[in-house]
Parts: structure tokens; C-alpha cells; sequence
């Protein structure tokens, strides 16, 4: 298996209005094998059976570029149909990541808390290491709206954390997630983090005044 990718139910629903498709809007994973022709086939049909057996729906595949290149291209299109569900909105993009045995619970979880605070944000996930990002569309002029959206963006980490996941698997850590790094990480790796940045902007700030500390 080379890419395994979650749609949500309605990131399916946005891939189908905007790259004019007609995918079951339903929970839906891309898959790509590689390998020889038997090896793909052989691949192919085993995780057929296992998702039959796990309750998944129906398994369609295809060896054909043109329908490769077509599918791929709407789950690299996720953004632009997200943002086309809602004209002059804005797309308040986030991530986490947890263990995959908890992924479908972390996920379930996720989509309830939106149905609740009445959000719309599509999930799409590179779930082979159980990372998934929540594209939240909201309107960044409705304060009532934002903090709904900012208390989502809150619960989707400390529920991550809480499954022995991180509060972020690509995104990296801006200002809007720093605070949530001594729960996960410690105040030791903290301070150790520190330290090395404090090292490294310091022999920044010497080279770049060609200062060469005494031996």
C-alpha cells in the first residue's frame, strides 16, 4: 500500500460538487497499491475482504491513469471545495494525530462535537499514520461563531492528547497550539526545546556579525 486517504461523509459531498463527481457520499478511503500486476491484484482483493468484513461498503478499483489522476486530483482539490461551500467565508485549517487503533473513535468523536457547536468542517486524513486535518469554515466576522470554532479546535486536541495522540501530525506548532505542548511533551523537553533554540539564535546572531567566540 503507497497512499491510504480518508474522505469524511461530507468532504465527499464538497469533492463531488466541486470536481464533478459522483463518489457514494459516505465515510470513503483512497487507496493505492503498488507492486507488479499480481502483487496489485493479490493486494487489492485482500483488502477488499477485510473491509467487507469490518462493514465497509463497496470497493471499486482501477488501473486506469486517466481514473487514477481524476480521483487524486479532487483529494488535492479538498481545500478549494471546502472553501466553495460557503462563498466568502474563510477556511480555519487544523490537525491531529493519533494512534490508528484509536483513529475511527477520535474521528466519530470529532464529527459529533461539530454536529453540536453547529460547525462545518469537512475532515480529510492521511490515515496510514493516523493524522486528519478539520477544514472549519466559518465566517471570521461572527465573534459568536469564532469562539464556537475556537472551543472545537480546543476539544479536538485535548481529545487527541487524551488518546495517547499529538496536537498536531503536519501542521506544526504556531502560537495557537504552543500552550498545549507541556501536557503532551513535559516541562523537561520544554526547557530543553528552549535551550536549544536559545543555542541556536545566538550562534546566528555571532555569524551573522562574524563573531567568533574565544576558544
Amino acid at each position: 500500500m503507497a497512499r491510504i486517504e480518508l474522505l469524511n461523509a461530507e468532504q465527499v459531498r464538497a469533492c463531488n460538487s466541486y470536481s464533478k463527481l459522483t463518489l457514494p457520499e459516505t465515510p470513503l478511503l483512497l487507496l493505492e497499491f503498488h507492486g507488479s500486476e499480481n502483487e496489485v491484484a493479490e493486494q487489492s482483493k485482500n483488502f477488499k475482504e477485510i473491509a467487507g468484513e469490518c462493514g465497509g461498503g463497496d470497493f471499486n478499483w482501477t488501473t486506469r491513469p486517466e481514473d487514477r489522476t481524476k480521483l487524486w486530483q479532487a483529494r488535492h482539490d479538498a481545500y478549494w471545495s471546502v472553501k466553495a461551500l460557503r462563498p466568502g467565508c474563510g477556511v480555519v485549517a487544523t490537525d491531529v494525530c493519533v494512534p490508528i487503533s484509536r483513529l475511527a473513535d477520535c474521528v466519530t468523536e470529532t464529527e459529533d462535537d461539530l454536529k453540536r457547536l453547529g460547525l462545518l468542517s469537512p475532515i480529510v486524513g492521511h490515515v496510514g499514520d493516523g493524522n486528519f486535518h478539520c477544514s472549519l469554515v466559518c465566517d471570521v466576522d461572527n465573534a459568536e461563531e469564532m469562539a464556537r470554532g475556537e472551543e472545537f479546535m480546543h476539544r479536538l486536541v485535548e481529545r487527541a492528547q487524551a488518546m495517547g495522540g499529538t496536537c498536531t501530525g503536519e501542521h506544526g506548532i504556531g502560537q495557537g497550539k504552543q500552550k498545549y505542548l507541556e501536557a503532551e511533551l513535559g516541562p523537561e523537553a520544554i526547557d530543553a526545546m528552549r535551550a536549544l533554540e536559545g543555542g541556536a539564535r545566538s550562534a546566528k546572531y555571532l555569524q551573522s556579525r562574524q563573531i567568533v567566540p574565544a576558544a
